[in-house]
């Protein structure tokens, strides 16, 4: 069953490292299986705390995506996204 990465961006810091970030997680993406089905395109916050932006990654199941997040090469890039702006990231089973 397919399962989903969120990520929200709730405010960003530091731009420096966003770019480090972001360049070192399209690295780690790797030999991991992960679909793109939104990233950082238009959205509307409809309830709740504003969003500054929305990825998400849609992965073959809840191992896969946990695989990823927790792959050396994406904890290294978590480290610059640490820095560069407070995120949350949720993990969601599909149906």
């Amino acid at each position: 069953m397919s399962a989903y990465v969120i990520l929200i961006r709730d405010r960003m810091h530091d731009e420096n490292e966003m770019a480090k970030y972001a360049a070192a997680a399209k690295a780690a993406r790797g030999e991991h299986e992960i679909t793109p089905l939104a990233f950082y395109g238009a959205h509307e916050t409809l309830e709740g705390a504003e969003a500054d932006g929305v990825v998400i990654l849609r992965f073959p199941d809840m191992a896969a995506a946990k695989a990823w997040y927790s792959s050396p090469e994406y904890k290294a890039a978590r480290a610059h996204r640490f820095q560069a702006a407070d995120y949350r990231v949720i993990l969601v089973e599909g149906v």
